[in-house]
């Protein structure tokens, strides 16, 4: 499970790791679990109507919360290694960078969803986060709400015993640790 803010490298960490283990003739399959945040944001904008917070909390906990379900059962239907990117614990985060509650069943199903899992956050300083997105030109995120947002991802993984990845290096160097802190 690849974890961590925008900009931090899940995807491209994500395609390094397929690259090595196909590479190295085993069996392996990303699967990405999105909220479906970038399309409202834009379909907002075309309509020139501002989305309430709430309201679109809803819907990307609904997008993302049945796009984690079929990819467990995706999952659970294969051999070899999967590699998640993204997951319920990204709706949290969200929450508390919006300054919402976190809910009761979203918490719970996050905790279910996630047993087994090697859980990995790949962490970066808001800064660089925010120069990968600029360069990128796809999205936008503000510097305060990638700190917001990196500070509740190294909480949740210092509160639940995840591994923590400096991902400021190259995708070669993230790769070299991640598989050496994982055993893969």
């Amino acid at each position: 499970m690849l974890l961590g803010i925008d900009g931090a490298g899940k995807t491209t960490t994500a395609a390094a790791l397929v690259a090595a283990e196909q590479e190295a003739g085993r069996e392996v399959i990303v699967l990405r679990n999105r909220s479906g945040r970038r399309w409202l944001a834009r379909a907002s904008a075309r309509v020139g109507v501002e989305v309430p917070v709430r309201w679109a909390d809803r819907f990307e906990t609904v997008v993302r919360t049945l796009n984690v379900l079929v990819s467990q059962v995706r999952a659970a239907r294969r051999d070899g290694l999967v590699v998640v990117d993204r997951h319920l614990v990204c709706q949290l985060v969200l929450r508390r960078v919006r300054g919402l509650p976190p809910g009761r069943v979203l918490p719970w199903l996050a905790v279910r969803a996630l047993r087994g899992a090697v859980v990995v956050v790949l962490d970066v300083p808001a800064e660089t986060a925010h120069a990968r997105i600029l360069a990128r030109g796809q999205d936008d995120e503000s510097l305060e709400y990638l700190r917001v947002a990196r500070a509740a991802y190294l909480e949740f993984a210092g509160g639940r015993g995840w591994l923590v990845v400096d991902a400021t290096g190259a995708p070669e160097a993230v790769l070299t640790q991640l598989t050496r802190r994982t055993g893969l």
